[in-house]
């Protein structure tokens, strides 16, 4: 056996149960979470109704990435994913570079979610303070992930489906309030009645890509599910066509059914201290909407928060088999789980309590971490495609059952696009460049601690088993 048939043979192991049915959904609760329901408002604040373009350019990107990533999927259905293949495709520092930033980037997101929901949760029980019902809900998923690959599915189905439901009842209500069902119409004035359809001109637009592009994050769930996956060739490209669909028809049927119902100058800020979603629950005088809504949040939350400790977990049980932390993180249960995997990766939740609690500014800087990372993330399966599919036409490899279309333009694009968005970032001293800086000491900090641990290893170039 080469050396790629060893790096992909150290991750086996894994139970291989989930269905396409819930590939599907776990893709769904991945993508739709505060990014929508929370983060829509900012993006209607820079671009207003424009907001519409700027999600269809982040699908765009997100549908590059994703065919890319398919193909790969299908090829070597790991659970190390895109970190495997960047050390596979690209070399070694890449892979170790692009695993540990994501699972950093994710084990922020489960700390940062598990406060939001200890916020949620004093809408209700106000005298129970945040840390218990954070301290609560954090057990509860790590249990349920601790169990059984199975269980995770089972889980995040259902808290997926949750909000998936939320949306569609909110585009049902939505289409009824605009074209005049049961009552006088709204029609579409709101879209030009407040300075036209692109207030803030296509700056705006550009600016509420980089909104978009993070309420996208997430879809990439998928593919590390895929070395679980009961049937890979076929359930990981289906779930990820159908998938990607549902979240266009999603994000962009809700958000224009808001902007239609309500002026953008209503739903739109910089800084949003109430969903946008409640604001056109409360249009429809909907007498329980902020209960209901609080419940969906709260769902929301912890269907990222199961998706994410996943997604630790998994990077971690990857970087263990590689040799880039320590063995025992790599060992699974008899249930087919990497418990100690998903143990330390909860650790997120404490650390991003205490930073919330006691230094607001430093979570704001851990969180930019998530931020930056997830276009590096995005960036490198791009890279790693175009050498995936060079080298292996090259070698006369098989024909992929999956390809993505117009390679290599389209990465090409996806790529450009991505660090274009990195610029924007950089350039924005309000906020944005936050999220560049401290993702740039952040990989700066790795490579020290790589060339550290392992030096400068030169790689040749290997063939490609078919």
């Amino acid at each position: 056996m080469n050396d790629d048939g060893k790096i992909m043979d150290r991750e086996q192991g894994l139970a291989r149960t989930l269905t396409q049915r819930q590939l599907t959904m776990i893709g769904l609760g991945g993508a739709i979470g505060t990014g929508l329901f929370m983060g829509s408002g900012i993006a209607i604040g820079y671009a207003g109704p424009g907001v519409l373009l700027s999600y269809l350019v982040a699908a765009a990107i997100a549908l590059i990435m994703m065919y890319s990533l398919s193909e790969m999927a299908v090829t070597h259905p790991t659970a190390g994913s895109f970190g495997t293949y960047a050390e596979l495709y690209l070399n070694r520092w890449s892979g170790f570079i692009v695993r540990f930033t994501y699972w950093a980037a994710q084990s922020i997101a489960i700390g940062g979610e598990a406060v939001a929901i200890g916020l949620y949760m004093t809408f209700w029980f106000p005298d129970i303070p945040v840390w218990m019902w954070t301290t609560g809900f954090g057990f509860a998923i790590v249990y349920a992930n601790m169990r059984s690959v199975a269980t995770f599915g089972t889980l995040e189905y259902w808290l997926s489906a949750v909000k998936v439901f939320a949306i569609c009842a909110f585009i049902v209500f939505g289409l009824a309030v605009v074209f005049g069902i049961g009552g006088p119409g709204t029609g579409f004035s709101h879209y030009t009645a407040h300075d036209g359809f692109l207030p803030h001109g296509f700056w705006g637009v550009w600016m509420g890509v980089l909104i978009a592009i993070f309420s996208f994050y997430g879809i990439e769930i998928i593919a590390v599910t895929a070395g679980e996956a009961a049937d890979p060739a076929t359930a990981v490209p289906r779930a990820m066509r159908t998938m990607l669909v549902r979240l266009v028809l999603f994000y962009v049927l809700s958000l224009g059914i808001m902007l239609a119902v309500v002026p953008w100058t209503e739903t739109g800020a910089k800084e949003v201290s109430q969903s946008p979603f409640v604001k056109v629950f409360a249009f429809f005088d909907f007498k329980y909407a902020a209960a209901a809504m609080n419940f969906v949040l709260i769902s929301a939350a912890l269907s990222s928060m199961n998706a994410n400790l996943y997604l630790c977990s998994r990077m971690l049980f990857s970087l263990a088999r590689g040799g880039f932390a320590p063995a025992g993180l790599g060992k699974l249960s008899p249930s087919g789980t990497p418990v100690a995997a998903i143990l330390i990766s909860s650790v997120g939740v404490g650390i991003a309590v205490l930073t919330s609690v006691f230094s607001p500014v430093a979570y704001g800087y851990l969180f930019g971490v998530a931020l930056g990372g997830g276009i590096l993330v995005w960036l490198i399966i791009l890279l790693s495609h175009l050498s995936f599919r060079k080298r292996r036409e090259a070698a006369g490899g098989a024909r992929a059952v999956v390809r993505a279309p117009l390679f290599p333009w389209l990465q090409y694009l996806g790529i450009f696009l991505l660090v274009a968005v990195l610029v924007t970032m950089g350039m924005d001293t309000e906020f944005w460049n936050v999220g560049v800086i401290s993702a740039s000491v952040w990989v700066l900090f790795l490579s020290v601690v790589y060339l550290c641990k392992y030096g400068v290893h030169r790689q040749k170039v290997r063939s490609i088993e078919t």
